[in-house]
């Protein structure tokens, strides 16, 4: 996926603590080799970006096959527990192919929305009763291939899924789900491979999913390759008191005590936590992925994200189900939801919230050279337009503010991947028509 060297000029570009105007970036080999300030008019021969250009968003928390319940589970009311239902029917319709082509479509919709890497929550591993495909990695290598075809890169969080809860078989659903033990995830895991624009890392569904005893192999194989470790945390109430029902605590000190916290480790959502939860996770450095989009449509709750932070647990973002996919809705929805909660405002900057979105959100994937605007880094950039009829007026130096505060996804220009213009003036290069894409591939697992 890496371009050969070329220059692009971008009219105002984001360096992290302030908004540059006219800066040049060299690339070569899919990097950044310079930047260049101060080039107040394009040089001859390079690629123009008008507006403001921020290094790649990362999406840190995705569910691909979620994209396909849009729509239909906004019907009506019901709770976590219903939509999980509607969750499952889609999950059985899944194959390889049908996945690939879903997942192609949602990951070039991200590349629209300017995310230049994708986490992706990896739990639907084998064939439906829980037979295994004959590449045991079949799922798994659908969605490489799918990120590929896209143009961004993934880290393929693959995802250990063994009972229904505390002490219990999975059910007919999940069985699909399910290696059987810890041991034989880890054994299918270790067969896949790292590609350019592929990492592979580990994920814990949950302490329900993931028996106490087993959870020390999960971070094990994790911790043995240095590879990122996720987690599902205390999204719900429910989970909470079923595990202190379980194991007499809760599911943040479960993991403390089985080896799961740490600075390569990111809890999602983290939403309803104890003052002893914020200590522990803050204090191992573990991290926190926020989807509030998600988190607001399944009513689970707003998450101590402030405290958390303050705490030592560094925070990123996810659109997770895919109710949108918008990482600048999920920037700013963080700090609403906080000013909601707590009748203030002001909880972060622009710059802070575009740090979780961009290098907390890569460090958070195992992309710890990706997520900012400087040499060395990967070329990897999204440009948001300043002249739409939500982001026209500020002044350009306010343009952090403005992205973060007024831009939706609808105003991204351009994305650009190892250098590579995947998303040109609004049109994805690679994929072409992506709603039709998108319908495609939603109407054939819809069954």
């Amino acid at each position: 996926m890496t371009a050969q060297q070329k220059t692009y000029w971008l009219e105002h570009a984001w360096l992290g603590t302030h908004v540059e105007p006219g800066v040049a970036l060299d690339v070569a080999d899919g990097r950044i080799t310079a930047v260049r300030t101060g080039t107040e008019v394009p040089p001859p021969g390079v690629e123009v970006l008008r507006g403001l250009t921020i290094p790649g968003l990362a999406n840190s928390h995705s569910h691909a096959f979620h994209r396909a319940l849009r729509g239909t589970v906004q019907v009506g009311s019901g709770t976590f527990w219903t939509w999980r239902e509607t969750m499952y029917q889609v999950a059985q319709n899944l194959t390889p192919d049908t996945y690939f082509q879903l997942a192609r479509a949602v990951y070039a919709e991200m590349a629209l929305a300017g995310i230049t890497s994708v986490g992706e929550f990896h739990y639907v591993h084998h064939a439906p009763g829980g037979t295994p495909y004959a590449d045991p990695n079949a799922m798994g290598e659908a969605l490489i291939a799918a990120a590929a075809e896209a143009g961004i890169r993934i880290t393929l969080l693959d995802t250990a899924y063994l009972s229904s809860g505390f002490g219990e078989p999975p059910n007919t659903h999940q069985l699909r789900f399910c290696d059987g033990t810890a041991e034989a995830w880890a054994e299918r895991v270790s067969a896949l491979k790292e590609r350019e624009h592929a990492r592979i890392g580990a994920a814990v569904h949950s302490v329900r999913a993931v028996p106490a005893g087993q959870l020390p192999t999960v971070a094990g194989w994790a911790e043995a390759r240095h590879a990122p470790l996720h987690v599902h945390l205390s999204e719900q109430t429910a989970e909470n008191e079923a595990c202190e029902a379980a194991h007499g605590v809760t599911p943040t000190r479960l993991l403390a005590d089985h080896g799961v916290l740490g600075p390569r480790t990111t809890g999602v959502h983290n939403t309803h936590l104890t003052d002893a939860d914020i200590a522990l996770l803050g204090g191992t450095s573990t991290g926190t992925c926020m989807c509030p989009t998600t988190e607001r449509d399944l009513a689970d709750g707003i998450g101590p994200a402030v405290r958390l932070q303050r705490a030592g647990s560094p925070l990123s973002l996810g659109s997770d189900s895919h109710a949108v996919i918008d990482l600048l809705e999920e920037a700013r929805a963080m700090e609403l939801n906080e000013r909601l909660a707590s009748r203030t405002r002001g909880h972060w900057t622009a710059a802070a919230l575009l740090r979780a979105a961009t290098a907390d959100g890569h460090a958070a994937l195992g992309w710890a050279d990706a997520g900012t605007l400087e040499v060395g880094s990967l070329a990897d950039f999204t440009t948001v337009a300043l002249d739409s009829v939500r982001t026209a007026g500020p002044l350009p130096r306010l343009g952090a503010e403005t992205a973060v505060f007024a831009a939706t996804a609808a105003d991204v220009r351009h994305t650009v991947v190892a250098g590579r213009h995947v998303v040109r003036d609004g049109h994805h290069t690679l994929v072409g028509d992506v709603p039709s894409a998108l319908a495609a591939s939603i109407a054939a697992v819809r069954g």
